[in-house]
């Protein structure tokens, strides 16, 4: 018997889920609010979720990636009374069950429940013995989560697989993570850098040569298709492929023969395909740069990877994983951090992903090469000047909400003559709270600086008069003044 969880304003559609799902033998529960349901998604263990989009505290999507991190991990599927493709998009990459219209019969709205339960059934019972080799993939976001479970399924079959994502989000890694934990994980692990691959020896590197059969061609060599007999081979950057060469390698794709340049017969090789790309392959269908049916063998199973600013709970356990192993390298004792550290690598956004992520780890390291601990003044300077920036306009949108705020309760408060005694003017309320803002940035950019007024002056982009005088303006400068420190 199931427990099913219906978050829904809605009562008649409560009562009628409710009724339907006690029928076929499970435990329904209710709540009107995403509040409420989230209470309860946490005290208790659920198998499926129902969550309305538009519930009286909120969208009803916000509290998904909260519910899916409870103990119980249950699967949600979205109900909705209106039809909106983004919103479908949307929940589907977060990783809803289903997107479900209100409009729609009860028995449709029911099969993708019948259908969530026989897969949590089925991966219940086919619960894999042996731990999955995860190697460099760390983090426990519901979204690393959620590609893990893709990538045990896709290790027990032979299917092609495409990784998708941004560059450095771990496409690699994923890869030789699915090549290890298959049956193949004792044979070849060949990965072909499409975008690195020379245009004039392309053929002759994948599908290998016979001697003699071109210029250079000095003796036999055996191409990174065959190298992959019985393993994996690898296409990064599959999005690179020249077109040209995409027809002929969908033939070996589908055959898994092809002939060496320079042969008279063909030759075997019995390997699985994983592919991995940045770029958006349908557009490029459309703009003729990509074949389509290549791209319809690629997308057999599909692993979208996230963006680490979509999973910043892992960056905290990526940062202790990573400086262990560049300790270990550089042959040094292992650093620890500070906790201003940790609070600054969360506010980077990382368009680099990861693979920026350990970069910068690397840079910290050799910074502080002698020092035990690792502080924010060891990062890269581009790195903190946008967190500077970025906290200070944090600080500026705060006041700016806590000023709307104000506002808003004033303008809800009935009027009192004597309370306009009291109210500072416009421009004073104005300058007060650019004032406060430029003290906090101020504050913030001595700690990042490590009170070092020349770098202090890089990050802010202000010269050092101007510097000075803003800091002697907000009472910043003292007998142990960055001055003296410079």
């Amino acid at each position: 018997m199931a427990r099913i969880l219906v978050i829904d304003d809605d009562l008649m559609m409560c009562d009628m889920l409710s009724r339907k799902i006690s029928r076929m033998g499970h435990t329904a529960i209710t709540a009107h609010n995403s509040t409420d349901g989230l209470s309860l998604a946490r005290q208790q263990s659920f198998d499926i979720v129902f969550i309305d989009v538009r519930l009286p505290d909120g969208n009803g999507m916000d509290i998904m990636p909260l519910i899916k991190q409870t103990p119980s991990q249950p699967e949600i599927i979205i109900i909705t009374g209106l039809a909106d493709p983004d919103g479908a998009e949307i929940a589907i990459k977060m990783g809803a069950w289903d997107y479900v219209q209100k409009g729609s019969s009860l028995m449709e709205i029911i099969l993708p429940l019948t259908r969530a339960l026989q897969y949590r059934e089925e991966k219940t019972a086919v619960a894999y013995k042996v731990a999955l080799k995860r190697d460099e993939i760390v983090g426990s976001s519901p979204q690393i989560k959620n590609a893990l479970d893709l990538l045990a399924q896709a290790a027990n079959t032979d299917t092609s697989v495409l990784l998708t994502g941004e560059t450095g989000s771990g496409k690699e890694v994923f890869a030789g993570a699915i090549h290890k934990n298959s049956p193949r994980a004792d044979k070849s692990f060949i990965i072909v850098d499409c975008a690195a691959l020379p245009e004039k020896l392309i053929e002759s590197l994948l599908f290998g040569h016979r001697k003699g059969s071109f210029t250079g061609a000095s003796e036999n060599r055996v191409g990174l298709i065959k190298q992959a007999d019985g393993g994996t081979l690898f296409l990064d950057e599959v999005g690179e492929l020249p077109l040209a060469l995409q027809k002929s390698f969908l033939r070996v794709l589908q055959t898994k023969t092809f002939r060496p340049i320079g042969s008279e017969t063909e030759i075997e090789s019995d390997f699985r395909l994983i592919a991995a790309t940045n770029r958006n392959l349908e557009q490029m269908v459309e703009e003729g740069t990509f074949r389509e049916d290549l791209l319809f063998r690629l997308k057999s199973f599909t692993i979208d990877l996230p963006p680490l600013r979509m999973r910043r709970e892992d960056i905290k356990a990526l940062t202790i994983f990573h400086t262990s192993k560049i300790c270990d390298r550089f042959q040094i004792a292992t650093k620890g951090f500070s906790p201003e550290l940790f609070d600054a690598l969360m506010s980077f956004d990382w368009p680099g992903n990861v693979r920026e992520l350990v970069n910068t780890l690397e840079r910290a390291i050799t910074a502080a090469y002698e020092e035990p601990v690792i502080y924010p003044k060891h990062l890269p300077i581009n790195i903190r000047v946008q967190i500077a920036r970025n906290a200070a306009v944090h600080d500026a949108q705060l006041l700016k909400n806590h000023a709307d705020e104000e506002n808003r309760r004033a303008a809800a408060t009935p009027k009192v003559e004597s309370d306009s005694e009291n109210l500072p003017s416009y421009k004073d309320m104005r300058e007060e709270a650019i004032s406060s803002a430029e003290g906090n940035y101020l504050k913030k950019l001595l700690a990042s600086s490590g009170g070092n007024i020349g770098e202090a002056c890089r990050i802010s982009e202000l010269s050092r008069s101007r510097l000075y005088s803003l800091l002697k303006k907000y009472g910043l400068t003292d007998k142990n003044s960055p001055e003296e420190q410079d």
